[in-house]
């Protein structure tokens, strides 16, 4: 994909904690990647929820169904 000229703004507003993650910043490419597996990208969840890594469309709905 082609390099995303809001790379660096991105990255401070990236709360993603899989260290490994070729993504961050790159919303796109990451909302892709998530969408693609059934997932919501880790900016969709509170901090608390995001370090669980469960990304999944189910919590996002349980989250937001209370």
């Amino acid at each position: 994909m082609a390099e995303c000229p809001n790379l660096k703004d991105n990255l401070t507003k990236c709360n993603c904690t899989y260290e490994p993650c070729s993504r961050k910043g790159r919303c796109c490419e990451c909302l892709s990647y998530h969408w693609q597996h059934g997932e919501l990208p880790a900016c969709f969840f509170p901090p608390e929820v995001e370090r669980t890594y469960d990304r999944s469309l189910q919590r996002f709905l349980a989250l937001h169904t209370k």
